[in-house]
């Protein structure tokens, strides 16, 4: 399709038609539950409920980072939340995410479970309760949590703002494909100056600020987002190249990033045991 007349905002807005693409079937502008369904619940302390998408794969990373590390209280039950079918909207999933998106973690290590929602958050939290990839010293503390941030707030003009109007619009328009290529390439850039002085983003140390940022902008370095990878000339980025090989050769990346995977070579649709993602790699 191409571009789109003029258009003059109304007055006010009023929702009275579906709003066109590959998710007009999920999009509605008021929150809360369409319908009861409870949530699953398994038996290890940790129970996540997600997809494998950049924000989900975040956090089972950051899970099979501290299994390897040795710590067996982070051990997880990862439960499919198929965001398509409009699962978020369940009455158990808004319980623990009023903002229905995936990721969402219910830690059950303690004597009442404690929810966290937002990606960002839930590494946070693990980091803190396994005292892990994020540094004690405040400086370095400090540009951990900047960059983790860092990923938050660029995030959305990645997926919800280059990745829409690029791959999922209905309609192609030339000015805000240019709009968010613009500033994506702006972000690649960012990155890719920070790792020509640094190993990693928060220095010679891998922290939650990788897992943060390396599902998205280390995917779209690698051109596996939204098929842009030409559109944008994601070779240019040298050290995002770099970074992005080093990280996906840990053991604990690869296993992580197929839980909850649903496409690509390897699929995990859930995760209950370390058997399960063993089985999916070996065969």
């Amino acid at each position: 399709m191409s571009e789109p007349a003029d258009y003059t905002p109304p007055k006010i807005w009023t929702w009275n038609k579906e709003s066109g693409g590959q998710f007009a079937n999920i999009n509605r502008p008021i929150a809360g539950a369409t319908h009861e369904k409870a949530l699953p619940v398994g038996r290890h302390p940790l129970q996540l409920y997600s997809l494998g998408t950049p924000n989900g794969i975040k956090v089972t990373v950051m899970l099979e980072e501290l299994l390897a590390l040795g710590h067996a209280d982070a051990e997880y039950d990862a439960w499919l939340i198929k965001i398509r079918d409009g699962e978020q909207f369940g009455s158990g999933f808004v319980e623990i995410n009023p903002n229905s998106k995936i990721p969402a973690l219910v830690d059950r290590r303690g004597p009442a479970p404690i929810r966290v929602f937002e990606s960002g958050a839930i590494l946070v939290h693990l980091a803190e309760a396994f005292d892990a990839f994020l540094p004690r010293e405040p400086a370095a503390r400090a540009e951990c949590l900047s960059w983790l941030f860092w990923q938050v707030g660029s995030g959305p003009y990645l997926g919800g703002g280059f990745g829409h109007f690029y791959a999922y619009a209905p309609i192609k328009i030339e000015y805000a494909i240019d709009r968010f290529a613009m500033e994506v390439k702006r972000q690649l850039d960012v990155l890719d100056r920070r790792l020509a002085e640094s190993e990693y983003l928060a220095g010679p140390d891998y922290t939650v600020a990788d897992m943060a940022v390396w599902p998205w902008y280390g995917a779209m370095a690698k051109g596996q987002l939204y098929e842009g990878g030409e559109f944008l000339q994601v070779q240019e980025y040298r050290n995002v190249l770099r970074w992005a090989d080093q990280i996906a050769k840990r053991p604990a990346v690869r296993r992580g990033r197929i839980v909850n995977r649903l496409l690509g070579e390897h699929q995990l649709a859930e995760r209950h045991d370390a058997a399960d993602i063993d089985e999916v790699l070996n065969a």
